[in-house]
């Protein structure tokens, strides 16, 4: 049910095919004002092709344009606007959501094919941060799209469970640390210990060398280093879970970079007998066209990120036969993205093409990105269980009675903070604003929970009775509703075509908002004989909301 793409095929036949069909869909336009339209397609582009005068030429495809689904056909200022018949297509566009309803807008254009996703990815014994929000929230979003698109996603957080950071972190618990105060508040500890080392390593650098030999250590598999790693790591995962659980949030894998320390000597090997490495001032690197060479070994024989992604990307193919892969990571990290497919494309292997970097913009604080290291950080846990504080003193003071507070709080609370995040394009930066955050009103996602309450509220009262024949209605108040409906699915296809949830965000927005303006203007309980028509809207609008919210990681409460 594609409206535009059913004015695309009909301007096709009237132009004789002399435009192909996908670009005469491009072309079409909403007018900016109702009173000219549902949909308009300029004709200046044409002007050469035929040697006439855009006007004329919308003159002359109005005349020949006949369709049941179109109620009037104008040409105006170089422009045929046509305006879609009321009757039928919201009794088209109801019909389909009542009958397909959670799984309206679904496209099985994915066949079932595996897309892995890569995201979240905290750091091992450092605090899971705001900073953290934006990979997790994105990526969570784009594995349930690419699910509605066809696909069947893989959800990888690949942990930073490895490197120099662990010596460090030893050395601190060595000698500042107790195993008590750690198994108490684990992640606060061990980031107030790594802090304690950075600031002790700034007057005495020998506390580097210290960290190194312990790092040296866990790699030869020394008894005590390990222990102490796996212990951090266990405690650490334990602290993320509960942050996971709060946001609804689930993976497939949790494979680190730990996983692929005895898989990146294979990556060598390959290399080397594919004669793509060379030697460059003692280490070894790949040469690649138009980019820095790419270090796989250091001088001193360790290997890096490149070798490590290039181990988890072979892996995954190997295991999953992903037909797209995505990693769900900050900006800063393009150029080595782009030398990992780069070195994978020398290769030989065909499936990189497949293979995408998701960027996004930072999460700053003040202007200036969270640093760990300086201890400059906001925990997200803490974000999260404030917003549910807040948004439970709200619904206590707004609607005392409702039942499962604390859980519609959680909701609500979580869903505050995740939408905040979503409805900006996912590449620029985010000042954080736990005030912005903990909004209701507006273009936020308790908005939107608000507005599928309120529709919920009113099929209850109206007692809605379910019927999929045919449902009409051709008022002009619930148009740009039906409009809004129509649009879903290829809403759908923008974000997981762009990689962009807040097309979804930004969807659900202006549903809400034309279903708000619907509701202040009509009586719709009135029991004029409609009340049925009317509430089948009202349900329409119900399912999809609570879709375009899951899509994006959020809760839809029946109650606010």
């Amino acid at each position: 049910m594609d409206f535009k793409k059913d004015f695309a095929s009909i301007l096709h036949e009237v132009l004789d095919g002399k435009l192909n069909q996908d670009k005469l869909t491009l072309m079409i336009e909403k007018p900016r004002f109702e009173e000219m339209g549902d949909l308009a397609f300029p004709c200046f582009e044409l002007a050469k092709v035929f040697r006439k005068s855009p006007q004329s030429i919308a003159a002359d495809i109005a005349a020949e344009i006949v369709s049941p689904l179109l109620e009037k056909v104008e040409a105006v200022s170089g422009y045929v606007n046509v305006f879609l018949s009321k009757h039928k297509v919201s009794s088209i566009v109801l019909k389909e959501v009542l009958t397909l309803k959670e799984h309206y807008g679904d496209l099985d254009l994915g066949k079932n094919q595996v897309i892995t996703v890569d995201f979240s990815s905290p750091n091992i014994a450092k605090p899971f941060s705001m900073g953290h929000l934006r990979s997790t929230v994105i990526g969570n979003a784009l594995a349930l799209i690419t699910e509605k698109y066809g696909y069947r996603s893989v959800r990888i957080n690949h942990l930073g469970d490895w490197g120099t950071q662990f010596g460090k972190l030893i050395v601190a618990y060595k000698k500042w640390g107790k195993e008590e105060t750690v198994k108490q508040q684990p992640i606060k500890e061990l980031l107030k210990l790594y802090v304690t080392f950075h600031e002790e390593a700034e007057k005495d650098p020998s506390l580097n060398d210290e960290a190194r030999g312990w790092f040296k250590k866990l790699e030869e598999n020394d008894d005590e280093a390990m222990k102490l790693w796996e212990w951090f790591r266990e405690e650490s995962l334990k602290e993320f879970s509960k942050t996971y659980k709060l946001m609804g949030i689930e993976f497939d894998s949790f494979h680190g970079e730990a996983f692929y320390n005895d898989k990146m000597d294979q990556v060598v090997h390959l290399l080397e007998n594919m004669n793509l490495l060379q030697e460059s001032e003692g280490a070894q690197v790949v040469p690649l066209e138009g980019l820095a060479p790419c270090l796989i070994k250091k001088r001193d024989g360790t290997t890096l990120y490149a070798t490590r992604d290039l181990a988890a990307a072979l892996y995954r193919q190997d295991t999953y036969q992903f037909a797209q892969s995505l990693y769900i990571v900050g900006n800063e990290q393009s150029l080595h993205f782009k030398q990992l497919f780069a070195v994978l494309e020398k290769m030989g292997y065909q499936w990189v093409k497949g293979m995408a970097h998701v960027p996004f913009g930072m999460m700053l604080k003040d202007g200036k990105k969270m640093s760990t290291r300086k201890g400059k950080v906001v925990l997200l846990e803490e974000v999260l269980q404030d917003a549910i504080s807040f948004a439970l003193e709200d619904i206590k003071q707004k609607n005392p009675n409702l039942p499962s507070k604390e859980e519609v709080a959680r909701q609500v609370g979580t869903g505050a903070i995740i939408f905040h995040d979503l409805k900006n394009f996912r590449q620029n930066d985010i000042e954080f604003s736990l005030e912005d955050m903990l909004k209701f009103e507006g273009e936020t996602g308790p908005y939107v929970q608000y507005t599928h309450a309120r529709a919920s509220s009113l099929l209850r009262k109206g007692e809605f009775q379910e019927n999929q024949a045919e449902v009409c209605i051709s008022d002009a108040e619930a148009w740009p509703i039906i409009m809004n409906l129509t649009i879903f699915p290829q809403a759908i296809k923008r974000a997981f075509e762009e990689n962009d949830p807040s097309q979804i965000a930004k969807y659900v927005i202006e549903l809400a908002r034309a279903f708000n303006k619907y509701y202040a203007s009509v009586r719709i309980l009135e029991d004029d004989g409609q009340k049925q028509e009317r509430l089948s809207l009202v349900y329409s609008v119900k399912v999809v909301l609570k879709e375009g919210l899951r899509l994006l990681g959020l809760e839809a409460p029946e109650e606010m």
